[in-house]
């Protein structure tokens, strides 16, 4: 998919799940909910770390261009080095390792990790980086063009400030689900799994598939490309991705919000 369906997808995704713990009569605090799905909307973007071409690439100037590529190589290093058989051979990186469970679980637990051993500063950076690819992904038509990446940065630095405020305050949230002390912000980990393996749901349903499984075998195959039936699959920047995807997680995202905030 396309990067807007994956940051509709991501945040979506964690709205949903801030209506499932509603329902356990688990409700989760307003602030945790929204910087829940967007840190979920912008961690959707960044399986596409792989890909020179994708809208994380351009997220950061030079930095995430470069960053890219140093991506790519790798994971196209990887891919030959635990390739089977039955593995198609291919002449670069993207959908492999950044496509995978075990990524999303690895960036996921380093965020956490970073969360609680960085200080008041990582957890800035760790939602600056997500607000500039949360805007990236829902505000793609406002935000096109190499003009525009300062007020992008602006936005999101000020963004990140006000929410991390909001957070520190007394059931502000910075303790949900982990209330022992010195666990503040170790949530923070969790929309970011989320977010990936929404990613690569997504890219699963497209013609290419995605090997989401790795590095479990399947058959001949390390690299399973994952997906339904190749008859319900389409292609990225289709208008089944544009004028269906699109708006059934709008739709999905305003139910699950109202659901979690207890307005249904």
């Amino acid at each position: 998919m396309m990067g807007p369906a994956h940051s509709l997808s991501g945040a979506a995704a964690w709205l949903g799940v801030g209506a499932a713990t509603a329902a356990a009569g688990q409700p989760m605090p307003w602030p945790v909910l929204l910087a829940g799905a967007l840190i979920c909307a912008g961690a959707a973007l960044a399986p596409d770390l792989d890909h020179k071409a994708a809208t994380i690439s351009r997220a950061f100037g030079p930095v995430s261009r470069g960053l890219c590529e140093i991506v790519d190589k790798l994971s196209y290093a990887v891919y030959k080095a635990t390739r089977k058989p039955g593995d198609p051979r291919r002449s670069g990186g993207h959908r492999t390792l950044t496509h995978t469970w075990l990524w999303a679980v690895l960036i996921g637990g380093g965020t956490s990790v970073l969360a609680i051993t960085g200080g008041r500063w990582a957890v800035l950076a760790i939602l600056f980086v997500h607000m500039v690819l949360a805007i990236e992904g829902l505000l793609w038509r406002a935000t096109r063009g190499s003009s525009s990446d300062v007020l992008v940065w602006l936005l999101a630095g000020t963004s990140a400030w006000i929410i991390a405020g909001i957070l520190d305050k007394p059931d502000g949230g910075s303790d949900w689900l982990f209330t022992a002390p010195g666990q503040e912000y170790l949530w923070l980990g969790l929309p970011i799994v989320l977010g990936a393996l929404v990613h690569d749901i997504g890219d699963a349903l497209t013609v290419s598939g995605c090997p989401v499984l790795w590095p479990i075998p399947v058959g001949r195959k390390r690299w399973y490309p994952i997906g339904p039936p190749k008859a319900m699959r389409f292609r990225a920047g289709s208008w089944v991705e544009l004028k269906v995807l699109m708006p059934v997680f709008m739709l999905l995202g305003g139910v699950g919000g109202a659901a979690a905030l207890n307005f249904i």
